[in-house]
Formats: structure tokens, C-alpha cells, sequence
């Protein structure tokens, strides 16, 4: 089962004993601080989380899977997540 934003947002207001609408603001602010910092080209460390950095992907040559004719697919950045290592292993203990 997936986590929603709404029980995120809920279980953050009753681990800080705090208001839904304060931890739905702070979750909203996170997103922004973290898509201004890697439109900027930085990298962000959560710590216990992961790490997301922005990574170049060049431009490619691909096939279309239904005619098989070739396609130029365009370069692009994408985000890429790294682990942590601490939750790397509470996921496997």
C-alpha cells in the first residue's frame, strides 16, 4: 500500500503534536526548497533518507517498439535517489 500525501501529512502533524495544516505547509515548502535547489544544480542530503541529485541523460537513438523505425530521443535531466545506507538496512534487518 502507498503512503498518501494525506497520511503523510498526518502522521507528521501527530509526531510534532502539531496542526495538519502546519505539517502540510512544511511538507509543500520541502518540495519547493527541494526543486529550487536542484533546478540550481545542487545536491540534497536527507539525512537517515537518501541523497537526490540532478544527472544528465545525452541524447539517444531509440527504436519504436510497434514499427521498429528509429527515433532520436532527446538529451534530458532526470533526478536520481540514492539510499542511505542506515535505510538501506532497516528495510533488509
Amino acid at each position: 500500500m502507498a503512503l498518501t500525501k494525506d497520511q503523510l501529512i498526518a502522521d507528521i502533524a501527530e509526531s510534532i503534536a502539531q496542526p495538519k495544516a502546519t505539517a502540510k505547509n512544511a511538507l509543500e515548502q520541502l518540495g519547493q526548497i527541494v526543486a529550487d535547489q536542484l533546478e540550481n544544480g545542487a545536491e540534497i542530503t536527507l539525512p537517515g533518507i537518501g541523497k537526490l541529485k540532478v544527472s544528465e541523460r545525452p541524447a539517444r537513438t531509440g527504436r519504436n517498439p510497434s514499427t521498429g523505425a528509429a527515433i532520436e530521443i532527446a538529451a534530458k535531466k532526470v533526478v536520481k535517489f540514492v539510499p542511505a545506507k542506515s535505510l538501506t538496512d532497516a528495510i533488509n534487518k
